[in-house]
């Protein structure tokens, strides 16, 4: 996906991105090629895959949700996708990064120097660690290729407010939704949507799924990283 392209798509996604946010993603391009051989941060590093599987692909979370000034937490974020496009591209939103990997986190933070965005932060820590001291903190806890979705329910959910909407950005989830029930009745869990797309030109599958917090989450959850992996709840 071409610049070109790119702004076209993002049209058709009601986004009118400006000359400075075009500058930004550049920016951020140029400085993620740059710095990828010594934080391992992707192995897309073709400017044109760039656009498409990192920036367009982070943006499309607007299929499902309008953002402006919500607080908001990407789990997982690694090199910044979705939650610094997200913030170059809706600057009224404060947003958390949230990454295990403090190399990652290191190189977030320069690149939050170097584009000059404020209501922004990086925080290294695991997810299941952050979540049990950050509870009901978030209007939307999101995360893009992350990890198993139950994983990422138990570790999210209890970092929203009620009525906060977790969202997912993942590839195919049919698998995935198998044996799902109990995670929705535990975590009060309502208003499943999903939304099953192609990305444009190499028309890869693309699924968003958003799920909503009806009730304070138990203080039981999320469980150790060991119990998580070992057990459903």
């Amino acid at each position: 996906m071409n610049k070109e392209e790119f702004i076209r798509e993002l049209a058709k996604l009601n986004i009118n991105i400006t000359d400075k946010q075009l500058k930004q993603l550049d920016i951020y391009y140029h400085f993620l090629v740059d710095e990828n051989e010594k934080y391992n941060l992707t192995n897309i590093t073709k400017e044109t895959d760039v656009y498409l599987k990192h920036f367009y692909d982070s943006l499309t979370i607007v299929k499902s949700i309008s953002l402006s000034n919500q607080y908001i937490c990407d789990v997982g974020t690694g090199a910044g996708f979705p939650g610094m496009v997200l913030k170059i591209i809706f600057p009224n939103i404060k947003i958390d990064l949230l990454d295990a990997t403090a190399k990652k986190c290191s190189f977030l933070n320069q690149l939050i120097n170097k584009l000059e965005l404020k209501n922004i932060n990086v925080i290294n820590d695991r997810a299941e660690l952050y979540s049990r001291e950050n509870r009901e903190k978030y209007d939307i806890v999101t995360s893009r290729a992350v990890a198993p979705l139950k994983h990422l329910l138990e570790y999210s959910v209890p970092m929203l407010k009620i009525d906060g909407k977790f969202i997912a950005l993942k590839s195919n989830i049919t698998d995935e939704l198998q044996n799902i029930d109990n995670y929705y009745k535990k975590l009060f869990l309502k208003n499943e949507k999903i939304i099953e797309f192609k990305l444009p030109n190499e028309l890869s599958n693309r699924t968003i799924y958003e799920v909503s917090k009806t009730k304070s989450t138990s203080l039981i959850y999320p469980r150790p990283y060991s119990q998580i992996k070992k057990k459903d709840i």
